[in-house]
């Protein structure tokens, strides 16, 4: 039996409200000559310093998806996740299948399920006990599934901004070694939230803006063995980090847009692309998480989330009108 947690937040602050203005201002067009000018600089760095790494010997191939049925078809893939065994996650919009679909190597559907759970699907995970998560993006609901797809827990974020307009709530979720659960609340919010692993609310911080521990979408999450939370915080252009307690640690401002997040040992890979318009073309890059040093990258049309399988191959979901890619090695 699930258990649905209703965090009830009646009225939205005064600070978080203000996301949707923030946020209209991060587009180049929109900023003031200043700020564009800051903006077109790290761009430009950030070009020149992909042009001066190690490109990777990886090579995108479309994750090919043989229908199970006549009428099947998957629509937009949000976001994609790996478990242990090397099996793939999807997390779709399209009405012509369940929004989360499980593929084993060869692409064949082992399972799926969701239907009707979901206004806009964003974020799959899968949890190191191998249970997967989802978030969604107008709903504030957050779902953890066992890997069969039985319903474990439900987590009502609440606290969103109206109109929803379909996108005003959670985007991201991760896990913590001592299995708390933390919440990137990013769709016109500008929060972060922790949850224990039954569901339990522990604390939120974050407010909108653009100075340390403020966000402007916080759109990915993730979190080491060492508690270190990383927050791609999307449209500062900049990867915010910090302790368990909420105390900013620093910021990485040369990576650009990032969208999603996801760690892999000693590197955290970013699914990122220039500050700008969403449809620009990107980067997959892989950088040291102690450091934050740039290791390597591969080009990527369109971004959103990625994920990493356990043989090193990336699976990247690069967004509308484009189809979820596996980079492998040549």
């Amino acid at each position: 039996m699930s258990t649905r947690l209703a965090i009830a937040i009646a009225t939205c602050a005064v600070s978080l409200c203000l996301a949707p203005a923030l946020a209209a201002r991060q587009n180049l067009a929109t900023m003031t000559p200043e700020a564009r000018a800051r903006a077109e600089a790290q761009n430009a760095a950030l070009q020149q310093m992909v042009r001066d790494a190690t490109r990777l010997p990886l090579v995108p191939r479309p994750i090919a998806v043989t229908p199970p049925a006549a009428g099947w078809a998957t629509g937009m893939v949000s976001w994609v996740a790996s478990d242990r065994d090397g099996r793939i996650y999807l997390l779709q919009r399209g009405d012509k299948a369940d929004p989360v679909i499980v593929l084993d190597e060869s692409g064949k559907v082992l399972r799926s399920w969701g239907k009707g759970l979901y206004t806009t699907p964003h974020a799959i995970r899968v949890d190191p006990q191998g249970n997967v998560w989802t978030t969604d993006a107008a709903s504030s609901m957050v779902y953890k599934f066992s890997p069969t797809g039985d319903v474990l827990l439900e987590i009502e974020v609440g606290g969103q901004p109206t109109p929803c307009n379909n996108f005003c709530s959670t985007s991201d979720v991760a896990f913590a070694p001592d299995g708390h659960v933390l919440i990137a609340d990013g769709y016109r919010n500008a929060r972060i939230l922790e949850y224990t692993a039954d569901g339990r609310k522990v604390r939120e911080f974050g407010t909108a803006g653009t100075g340390p521990g403020q966000f402007v979408l916080p759109h990915s999450i993730q979190i080491d063995a060492a508690g270190v939370i990383y927050v791609a915080d999307r449209e500062n252009g900049r990867i915010q980090r910090f302790d368990r307690s909420g105390k900013f640690l620093g910021e990485w401002t040369q990576y650009g847009k990032t969208f999603g997040l996801t760690l892999d040992g000693d590197a955290l890979w970013l699914s990122t692309i220039p500050r700008g318009p969403n449809s620009a073309p990107g980067w997959l890059l892989k950088i040291d998480r102690a450091s934050g040093r740039l290791l390597g990258y591969v080009d990527a049309q369109g971004n959103h989330g990625m994920s990493v399988l356990p043989n090193g191959d990336l699976l990247h979901a690069p967004g509308p009108d484009l189809i979820a890619q596996r980079y492998s090695g040549r």
